[in-house]
């Protein structure tokens, strides 16, 4: 082997080691032209970088979690007709709002109960609807008359209800049942403090018989006949 020819080949193997390529690769490469063989390594150099950035990209990518089903939008309540909304205002004055309307003691006749709320405050925080007064009305012939009225205690057409209180109420918690055969059915609890804060509700209903509102007696079954004097406004059952 002659003086150039050693010279080639060691250049050779400085630019092979240069590029780290290995016992192997020069056995493969050899005849190669050199231009080409570093062509190919930059190729292979390029290959595992773009193979590496995808198993990157892969480990790294997880699902876009699904969205969130939209819960279906409650239907919105009905208006209170302008008619109704005038006759409870003209029973119990501007600040008056109606809680429920419609065939409530189910005689074919349309009805409303209204009432003055009492605003939630931080020192009010009895549960349920506090009123100071409220009304039961119905239409006939486009008329609205009063049939029920809650303030300082409970009476209908005919005098004060059974077992409302001998003492005058300032408020009262009013909570109501719609049954789809016998009407609303309402329920007036006086709202005191002290020792009387545990009073059980005044139920109240629509009598079919006497076709008005009375009170219930204490297992809501049984109606309880009115009476025009608060001495014996307690239990007169029928």
């Amino acid at each position: 082997m002659d003086e150039s020819q050693s010279i080639q080949d060691c250049s050779r193997k400085e630019r092979w080691n240069g590029n780290s390529i290995g016992a192997k690769d020069e056995i493969a490469l050899s005849g190669v032209p050199v231009f080409t063989r570093g062509r190919f390594v930059l190729k292979m150099a390029a290959g595992a970088l773009a193979l590496s950035a995808l198993l990157l990209l892969g480990c790294g990518d997880e699902p876009a979690p699904k969205p969130l089903a939209e819960e279906p939008a409650k239907p919105a309540e009905p208006a209170v007709p302008d008619d109704m909304q005038a006759a409870a205002q003209n029973l119990l004055g501007k600040e008056t709002q109606v809680l429920v309307f419609g065939d409530l003691a189910k005689t074919g006749k349309q009805q409303f109960l209204a009432a003055n709320v009492v605003p939630k405050t931080p020192k009010n925080n009895i549960p349920g609807t506090i009123v100071t007064r409220a009304v039961v009305a119905e239409e006939t012939d486009g008329k609205w008359s009063e049939l029920l009225r809650c303030d300082e205690y409970l009476k209908n057409a005919k005098g004060y209800l059974a077992l409302t209180p001998l003492t005058s109420v300032a408020g009262w918690k009013v909570q109501y049942d719609q049954d789809p055969i016998k009407g609303i059915q309402l329920y007036f609890t006086p709202v005191k403090t002290g020792t009387d804060a545990h009073v059980l509700p005044i139920g109240v209903a629509w009598n079919p018989a006497t076709k008005r509102y009375q009170s219930l007696d204490m297992t809501y079954q049984h109606f309880l006949m009115e009476t025009p004097s608060l001495e014996t406004a307690r239990s007169r059952l029928k």
